[in-house]
């Protein structure tokens, strides 16, 4: 039954056959206050062996063996007194069933397994302490000082977690919850408020300082980072309250605060119930699968568990990286790589026909607005008009019931080819509406943090590189919401679309682009001194402001507070079939196409050497 290699079993299962023998020759010596009488000894040494086999059988059969002493916990507790409550009940029933004529004093069958319980509870409890403890003073006295930002759960589970860590010494909690104050939490005191950080920065000499605040505000958290700059000390943070539930990560994963925690907003409230039905057992595609947005779209449908997910992308190293991501992190997802041109018919009808899914979200565009203004204003015109008539028509052709298109702020008012394509884009859906049962849905955001070909991967590369950062123009403003925020929110705008809205995400309030360098250079631990930062005056095609709604359309509130619908101007059948016969054309030089586009979208303003875009 027993490995005689198994040490640990072994010693284990010695220690509680002593602790059975000293538990119920306790109990005896308890019952008859220290004096036991001649013939009751006679009788503890006759009944001992028999409570011995029985009360460690039933510890075996309890797995009580298969544990790890020094991760004892109140698991493992609940199953000891479980077996020794049952291992108690045996021992009158055996002595019985065996008509023996031993007679065992009541009392002691009450004490016994209390006195076991302490016995085998204590001495596991006790090991785990010690080991936890052991050599802890000699280590920590060169550990770092470290100060936690909150004491709820999520502090509590990192305290426990740094303790066991030489690098850091815990020294103290701060919360804003008065009602905390001078709580001992695991061993360790809540000092005071946040507002109190500085004191005892400078009190214990703290050069780092932990966030441990994931369900709060962003407001909240903001306020601490705030906080932590204004006393000189590096924040270190948490995972998201999300990645902590979803079980991807541990609270003990520390990072540097990021932008994202400074820009941050609060968790996006998703209809899942909603979301459960649309996606799970059923076929989804994305288009530009390989990019940022296309990308998180992918990691938040998988969530969902669909029947398929079908990754369709031109670039075959982006697709490639994304499928070795999606394989380790779903690796029960049914999905297939698709590479191909969304302005190729063929190919996109043979995938619709093969796969047919029910619902498609179109990210793949071309974005980068200055590389689309020169030299490349008609791949532009291309990839976003008649790409996305080209997946929109093959949609509705194969009985796709939604079709959801990324859009961008730049389609308003556009300044730039690249916006006016999307607005263009937005119209073919609009247009395509009334002819087919496919509801067509658009949603419309601005700059997402990080994303390829953004101003942040730009500006930790000029920060690397020792500076300095170069920001077009001091006033240039932008909306930033993170790319995860903004995939929740097209599924959800997704799910909630009839059929020809345009939805428009709530950004929160624009960010400066030279308050976003400023705080890349102070998060990187340096200064504005040792970082410069040079303005290098506005590129072809960009908008100091950007807008999220023209100038004649209204928005309608929706039942969720960060989606809105624009009530813009719409397109017809007969427009649809002169726009298509002007992208027939294999190319055009630029000037003709900005030329052309203030016909095809009245709004449109093109950009002009010496003119800033409002």
């Amino acid at each position: 039954m027993l490995r005689k290699s198994n040490s640990r079993t072994l010693l284990a299962m010695s220690h509680d056959l002593v602790a059975t023998i000293l538990a119920w020759g306790m109990a005896y010596i308890l019952r008859f206050n220290f004096e036991l009488p001649q013939e009751y000894l006679a009788e503890l040494k006759h009944t001992v062996i028999w409570v011995v086999i029985l009360q460690l059988t039933v510890f075996w059969r309890f797995g009580l063996y298969r544990g790890i002493w020094r991760y004892a916990s109140l698991h493992d507790l609940r199953r000891i007194v479980l077996a020794v409550l049952l291992a108690a009940a045996c021992v009158p029933f055996t002595f019985w069933m065996f008509r023996t004529s031993v007679v065992v004093p009541r009392s002691v069958l009450v004490l016994d397994p209390i006195l076991l319980v302490m016995l085998m509870g204590g001495s596991r409890l006790f090991y785990r302490y010690w080991k936890e403890t052991r050599g802890r003073s000699k280590f920590k006295l060169a550990a770092e000082p470290v100060l936690v930002l909150g004491a709820g759960d999520a502090a509590v589970s990192l305290s426990k977690d740094l303790s066991k860590n030489p690098a850091w010494q815990l020294v103290g909690f701060l919360d804003d919850d008065a009602n905390k104050k001078n709580f001992i939490l695991n061993g360790i005191k809540v000092m005071g408020d946040l507002e109190s950080l500085d004191y005892w920065v400078k009190h214990y000499s703290i050069e780092k300082v932990i966030i441990a605040m994931p369900s709060s505000s962003h407001q909240q958290r903001q306020r601490a980072i705030k906080i932590c700059q204004a006393a000189g000390v590096q924040a270190l943070t948490v995972p998201s309250f999300d990645d902590l539930m979803s079980g991807k990560v541990g609270v003990s994963q520390l990072r540097a605060i990021e932008l994202d925690d400074l820009l941050g907003r609060d968790p996006v409230s998703l209809d899942k119930t909603g979301l459960q039905e649309l996606l799970a057992g059923k076929v989804a595609m994305v288009t530009g699968a390989g990019g940022s947005i296309g990308s998180e779209l992918c990691r938040q449908i998988a969530i969902f568990d669909p029947a398929t997910l079908v990754l369709f992308e031109q670039s075959e190293f982006a697709l490639y990286t994304l499928e070795q991501e999606i394989r380790q992190t779903f690796p029960g997802l049914n999905f297939v790589c698709i590479i191909g041109d969304v302005r190729d018919a063929a190919r996109v009808a043979e995938v619709l026909h093969i796969y047919s899914p029910s619902v498609v979200f179109h990210a793949a565009a071309y974005k980068h607005v200055p590389m689309m203004e020169q030299n490349n204003t008609w791949q532009a015109i291309r990839n976003n008009v008649l790409g996305t008539w080209t997946v929109a028509h093959a949609a509705q052709r194969q009985g796709v019931a939604k079709f959801v298109l990324i859009s961008t702020d730049k389609a308003v008012n556009p300044t730039n080819v690249m916006g006016a394509s999307k607005r263009l884009a937005e119209l073919v859906c609009q247009a395509l509406q009334p002819s087919g049962g496919t509801r067509f849905v658009m949603v419309r955001f601005g700059n997402v943090l990080g994303s390829t070909g953004s101003v942040i991967p730009k500006f930790r590369a000029q920060i690397a590189a020792g500076g300095p950062i170069t920001v077009t123009h001091p006033e240039i403003t932008r909306y930033f919401m993170s790319i995860p925020e903004a995939a929740q929110l097209v599924l959800q705008a997704g799910l909630m679309g009839q059929g020809g809205e345009i939805f428009v995400l709530d950004m929160g309030e624009p960010v400066k682009i030279v308050d976003l360098a400023k705080e890349l250079i102070r998060l990187s631990g340096m200064g504005e001194e040792d970082i410069k930062i040079e303005f290098s005056g506005l590129r072809p095609g960009e908008k100091l402001y950007e807008e999220l709604l023209a100038d004649d359309e209204q928005t309608l509130p929706t039942p969720h507070p960060k989606l809105r619908i624009a009530q813009a101007n719409q397109a017809d059948a007969a427009w649809l079939t002169r726009l298509l016969e002007w992208t027939a054309a294999t190319s055009k030089p630029d000037v003709e196409v900005r030329e052309d586009l203030t016909g095809w979208v009245p709004e449109y303003q093109p950009y002009s050497e010496g003119k800033a875009g409002k």
